[in-house]
């Protein structure tokens, strides 16, 4: 049986659409489960403090909490204003999936 390639945009994760299947898809029980652990403890609620100070500095930047914390959960640094070219990354993202909806 030929192994699954995954499309440039996955990231190994359980299927997404409806599907009737086990939630790990046609792949590795075991790897779903630790994706689904590494999931759960990277989006944990971090304390009040941490919250609002990355709520201070997403507005400050022009950016969403979710926006900002995905950066930082993945690439490991906090954004910071001299990263202008990162944040219009961002933004210019966040308006092609706007846009994209109602095409």
């Amino acid at each position: 049986m030929k192994a699954r390639r995954p499309k440039r945009s996955d990231n190994g994760g359980p299927p997404l659409d409806d599907y009737d299947g086990p939630p790990w898809g046609k792949g590795d029980p075991y790897v779903f489960l630790a994706w689904r652990t590494a999931h759960a403890q990277a989006w944990k609620a971090p304390s009040r403090e941490i919250m609002l100070m990355r709520l201070d500095k997403a507005e400050r930047l022009g950016l969403t909490y979710e926006e900002y914390t995905l950066e930082l959960l993945e690439r490991g640094r906090h954004l910071q204003e001299e990263d202008a070219d990162r944040i219009a990354e961002i933004r210019r993202a966040r308006k092609r999936k706007r846009t994209s909806h109602f095409d």
